[in-house]
């Protein structure tokens, strides 16, 4: 299933108003289980840096709703949110304008070809790198635009059924996707030979993450793929299993996994 259709009608349904745009990143943030996993780690990083002035690369912005949640932890930080949609990375201007957030900035890069030297303390990196093939290439060029001491975050499925591939010949649910997902020791050498030499990695989307997956997206994006008339039916259906997704988020996130469908990787520069 191609997700990349569907993600631009949300946007079109959500991107009307200010206030509509902010429902939606609230919405994306208790629904999403690797914003849980995101905002974990993202809290750990910041605590005691708020009066800090410090430069953050939301690498593959999206929606930008990381890039909303750390501009609204301080003023002081600035933050370079980038990706390779023209239209989302105008839609997310014009909104952080309105709101007068004058410490963000979205600009249309390759991350490919994109490099800063020595210019962030944090890059981000949310469910970017299975769209990309040269992903080492990305790990140099996030390694040289980090300053001495800053953070690569990356969220990306697993090799143990990330993109809901659970056997040889299954195909990935995402086909955007250029690859099922990575193995938990091949993410960290390639970030070696990007030059990080500080690693570690992590499990997320258990037992518990998987099933909420499956209620929270992978069903309702079954359904939009059939027919935008589902959009209707949305409210409804999540009135019914929104209160077990926040439950199996909320386990899933504050348990350690042996095994998992997605990884958290931090490294440092």
């Amino acid at each position: 299933m191609y997700y990349d259709p569907i993600k631009k009608s949300l946007g079109q349904v959500f991107n009307r108003t200010p206030w509509l745009r902010r429902l939606f990143y609230t919405l994306l943030d208790l629904l999403l289980l690797r914003t849980w996993h995101v905002h974990r780690e993202l809290r750990q990083w910041a605590a005691g840096r708020q009066d800090e002035n410090l430069t953050i690369l939301d690498a593959g912005s999206g929606y930008g709703q990381y890039t909303y949640w750390l501009s609204g932890l301080s003023k002081k930080w600035n933050i370079l949110a980038v990706d390779v949609k023209d239209e989302q990375i105008a839609d997310s201007n014009q909104f952080f304008r309105q709101i007068g957030r004058t410490n963000v900035q979205f600009a249309v890069q390759d991350l490919v070809l994109y490099q800063e030297p020595n210019s962030f303390d944090l890059a981000l990196s949310v469910d970017v790198m299975e769209h990309i093939l040269e992903d080492v290439e990305v790990f140099r060029n996030i390694h040289a635009s980090l300053k001495d001491g800053g953070m690569l975050l990356i969220s990306t499925p697993s090799d143990q059924g990330g993109s809901d591939v659970h056997a040889d010949g299954e195909t990935s649910f995402i086909e955007e996707h250029v690859r099922d997902g990575y193995n938990i020791h091949e993410i960290q050498q390639k970030l070696r030979t990007a030059g990080f030499e500080r690693i570690e990695a992590r499990y997320s989307y258990g037992e518990p993450g998987q099933v909420s997956w499956r209620l929270s997206m992978k069903y309702p994006i079954l359904m939009l793929g059939i027919s935008k008339w589902f959009f209707i039916l949305l409210p409804f259906y999540y009135l019914i299993t929104f209160p077990f997704c926040l439950l199996l988020n909320w386990i899933d996130s504050t348990a350690k996994h042996d095994s998992g469908t997605g990884l958290i990787v931090k490294a440092w520069k």
